[in-house]
């Protein structure tokens, strides 16, 4: 009996354990992060996260059936014994934005979780990689310290349009630790921007920290694990602080800039000693500055004077002598004011450009090709004689005599000065600047030296976000397109999204961002960068009691006016994100904000019921109008028109909106308002027969009443073929400004007439995309007609050669050119469509990192065959259609579809609807020439 016992027991052993081998076959998941994009953060901005997770590529796994998440304050207590959250298992196919329902999370809190999952079979997998998150200081109760810093208002230094300038500051704080250091984080932000050291050693790499927000809401702080740069016995934490935008001239609004004077720093460094004791250094009344340091100015628009002959060896260390520095002066911090973890990427040098020409060279001046418009700054190494000035100026392009074309900078005068202590190679790179530019200047170097191209490098800067997507073709000039776009978006996503890096400009138009944020999305992780500036819109808006949103965010123009097409972006902009991320957070966040935008736009509602009357861009910079002057930027079509369009635009998104969030009442509430907009619309600006009643016709007066679906089905057939008529008119070519040009290409895919976009888009004249390209642009323009080799520069003073706008296209090239679309939010379903067209290309691939990962097409036309490679990540489907000339000879991973496989069939195409897998398709195709 004993015997059988103890074989009945071995064998329950080794059941149990091969069944639980059984359970871990399924690799783990992998790629976790919180909330818009985040691995492993530390200072994170919010309590109450969200958990996304990708399921590992394996033959095992198609799908998830469920899932578990486990939360806990220590890695100890994972995955068996959580403290903080056990969701338990939940059967459910979601993988991205878990909301974080656990313990209540604190200020400095370190959490660490997993997640597992049960594929499609019920397997459960392995237990992802532990993860964790660190909170920063989330309320303004948490800071112990005080702004500080000089006042170097009273310097009562003017500069451009007499605005004051301030010199730099140098800080310092040293202090003594008794005990070698555990751990130790620095909490920093600053009135200003700021570069942190602490015993020489530079704290990070980031680039004018902490960021652009309406500093009388918010201002950003940082976090950084300072653990290995402390040390036992005498530390030194030293700052060196500038205007930034916080106290510059881009700060321009009177009432702001009053209030913004001598820039302050705000720091606190918590320490925990490996004796278990605990130090905190802040920044507060024992601090000494000296402004008598090498950065003798810096401004955003007007550039770096670094003077070598005033450097101080050794300042960031503990032995240097600060005996004759000045004492600080310090503010108490204002609770009106919110203090808040950066919520997301600071701006971070991201490549480095040193294939440079040497274009020419007269006396001891020189002039260098980056070959590239960037925005950031150049690196130098240049031979000078002790006591000479170098000079460093920058331009976009060349005039025809080889000189420098400034006139678009206006009054930025964007030149950097470095003043020579020594004879000899100097290195030097300015810390408190940018610029935007393809071309450097120098002067005053060593007149005996000979220039070389490696003289200069270009460092190219912007928000530290990654690339997302990739796109690329068989034809040269799309691929220079798709370069083009990708090049001006880094170059304006300097931590806010600006409508251009070169002028005395560089503010957040909401209307250039609300055109060009899919495209963004496609190209570039932006989630974070989106919510973060969506945030800043909102603050913004609540300083309008009638719930207009401002023209530019941050808004330091103070004007009281809003315009349809830009104040939308508080609407246009939440649901796109959330379409292509699939997160619910940025549609809850801008819900509020986004009814207040139609109340205003209710309150601009005068003679004509539900058409308001309100100040309107129109639409921007649209080419060859018929107004002149200033007006003639708006283009031609009405206001009222884009005014009642936009309104009508908006009250639908609000009502989509509510269905997603669960405002059953709202959404029907909102859709009755829309669908009485809409019918004023139509009676108002189209006769009966679908034609636009105005004076002149424009294509975007056609396109707003066709994609805002604002006109009768019947009239809308018939406004279609008057939209067709005006394209005919313009020989095929774009006649559309900043708000026409983004809808065109979807508009014409919903008719159909996607041959006639391919045409549009190919078009090497003006005005088209490839006209610029022609002329030697390297990034996008803010005019179609900016520059010409013929006839030269645009001579509008407004004449930016890196602005971003027009890039919208980029959508379309990677939605129907490659073929890759989100069918359901956040890519749950995809649309793999490809729509080639022989005659321009015949090939053309592109991919994007899904919330569920790597999706992919690429499609080929050889030999009348048709070629489509395609990846569709796991726990996602993919509907697939197939060009093909005979639908019956189609291959699909080397075998003949079986008809079970054919969701639709057409003579010219074949769908099929697929799961997560590799999928390599061939069908006869025959292009129509």
């Amino acid at each position: 009996m004993k015997k059988f016992r103890f074989l009945f027991a071995a064998y329950f052993v080794l059941s149990f354990f091969l069944y639980s081998c059984h359970e871990q076959t399924v690799g783990a998941p992998v790629s976790l992060t919180l909330s818009e994009g985040f691995k492993n953060p530390v200072g994170f901005y919010n309590a109450k996260p969200t958990f996304s997770w990708q399921l590992p590529i394996s033959d095992d796994v198609k799908s998830q059936l469920a899932y578990q998440i486990v939360v806990a304050s220590s890695k100890e207590l994972l995955p068996n014994h959580p403290d903080l959250w056990d969701s338990k298992k939940q059967e459910s196919s979601q993988s991205t934005f878990v909301n974080y329902e656990g313990a209540h999370l604190k200020s400095r809190q370190k959490v660490y979780w997993q997640v597992k999952f049960w594929n499609q079979e019920g397997t459960a997998s392995q237990w992802s990689e532990i993860n964790t998150f660190e909170l920063g200081l989330l309320n303004n109760t948490d800071w112990k310290a005080k702004w500080t810093g000089l006042d170097t208002a009273k310097d009562s230094i003017k500069g451009v349009h007499n605005f004051l300038m301030h010199i730099p500051q140098y800080l310092r704080k040293r202090f003594k630790l008794n005990s070698e250091v555990e751990s130790a984080r620095l909490y920093i932000t600053a009135k200003g921007v700021f570069d942190v050291h602490i015993n020489g050693k530079d704290v990070s790499e980031d680039v004018m920290p902490p960021g652009w927000t309406p500093y009388n809401h918010r201002i950003e702080t940082l976090t950084y694990n300072v653990t290995d740069v402390l040390q036992s016995n005498q530390n030194v934490l030293a700052v060196e602080l500038a205007s930034g935008w916080h106290s510059g001239r881009i700060s321009r609004g009177t009432a702001l800039y009053e209030n913004f004077a001598s820039p302050k720093i705000l720091c606190q460094l918590e320490i925990t000693l490996e004796d278990g004791s605990k130090q905190t250094i802040i920044s507060d009344d024992t601090w000494k500055g000296t402004t008598n340091g090498p950065i003798r100015l810096a401004g955003i628009y007007d550039g770096e004077t670094y003077d070598a002959n005033l450097e101080m060896p050794n300042w960031t260390n503990p032995e240097f002598d600060d005996s004759s520095w000045q004492p600080v002066e310090v503010e108490a911090i204002d609770d009106g004011v919110k203090l808040e973890p950066k919520r997301h990427y600071t701006v971070k040098t991201k490549t480095v450009l040193d294939d440079v020409k040497l274009v020419s060279v007269e006396g001891n001046a020189a002039i260098f090709n980056i070959q590239q418009n960037i925005v950031g700054v150049p690196k130098v190494k240049v031979p000078m004689k002790k006591g000479d000035t170098l000079k460093i100026r920058f331009s976009e392009m060349l005039l025809k005599d080889g000189t420098f074309y400034t006139k678009n900078y206006r009054s930025a005068h964007s030149t950097d000065y470095y003043i020579a202590s020594k004879d000899g190679l100097i290195e030097y790179m300015p810390k408190f600047t940018f610029h935007g530019f393809q071309f450097v200047e120098l002067s005053g170097f060593d007149e005996n030296a000979t220039p070389e191209p490696n003289w200069v490098q270009g460092l190219a800067q912007h928000s530290n976000f990654e690339q997302k997507g990739s796109f690329t073709s068989s034809h040269d000039k799309l691929n220079q397109l798709q370069s083009n776009i990708t090049w001006g978006l880094r170059d304006n996503f300097f931590d806010i999204p600006t409508d251009c890096p070169q002028r005395d400009e560089r503010l957040g138009w909401t209307g250039d961002a609300q055109v060009i944020a899919p495209t963004a999305l496609f190209n570039y992780g932006t989630h974070a960068f989106w919510t973060a500036w969506l945030q800043s819109l909102r603050e913004n808006q609540s300083e309008h009691e009638n719930g207009a949103v401002p023209f530019i965010v941050p808004d330091v123009l103070q004007n009281k006016n809003a315009s349809p097409g830009w104040g939308d972006a508080c609407t246009i902009i939440p649901w796109d994100v959330y379409n292509i991320t699939g997160d619910t957070t940025i549609l809850e966040e801008s819900y509020e904000s986004a009814k207040k935008w139609v109340d205003f736009y209710k309150s601009k509602v005068k003679n004509i019921p539900y058409v308001p009357s309100m100040f309107a861009f129109g639409d921007w910079l649209q080419p060859f109008p018929k107004k002149d002057g200033k007006m003639g930027n708006r283009g031609d079509t009405p206001n009222e028109l884009i005014s009642t369009a936009y309104f009508a635009h908006s009250v639908n998104l609000v009502s989509k909106i509510a269905g997603v969030l669960g405002h059953n009442e709202d959404e029907k509430k909102y859709k009755s308002l829309y669908e009485n907009i809409a019918h004023a619309f139509d009676k108002t600006f189209f006769d009966e027969n679908g034609k636009y009643s105005g004076k002149v016709q424009t294509q975007t007066s056609y396109l707003l009443a066709i994609y805002f679906d604002l006109l009768p089905s019947e009239k809308k057939k018939k406004a279609q073929q008057f939209l067709l008529k005006e394209i005919e008119k313009a020989d095929n070519h774009l006649r559309t400004g900043f708000l026409g040009t983004p809808i065109l290409p979807k508009v014409l895919d919903a008719m159909g007439e996607i041959d006639l976009m391919y045409n549009i888009l190919f078009k090497e004249t003006y005005p088209s995309w490839f006209y610029s390209i022609n002329q030697g642009a390297t990034t996008m323009w803010e005019r179609w007609n900016s520059y010409s080799i013929q006839d030269g520069y645009n001579t509008q003073p407004m004449n930016s050669l890196n602005h971003y706008a027009y890039g919208a296209i980029g959508q379309w090239m990677y939605e129907r050119i490659a073929g890759i679309a989100a069918l359901e939010p956040g890519y749950k379903k995809i649309r793999i469509a490809p729509v080639p067209n022989i005659n321009f290309l015949n090939a053309a691939s592109a991919s994007v990192n899904t919330p569920y990962g790597k999706a992919s097409s690429s499609w080929k036309i050889e030999h009348d065959s048709f070629y489509l490679d395609i990846i569709i990540p796991p726990n996602t489907t993919a509907l697939v259609s197939i060009p093909t000339t005979n639908s019956n000879d189609v291959d699909i991973n080397g075998e003949k579809i079986s008809k079970n496989e054919i969701k639709n069939q057409k003579e010219d195409l074949l769908i099929i609807e697929v799961s997560a897998g590799k999928y390599n398709i061939n069908s006869n195709f025959k292009s129509k020439k």
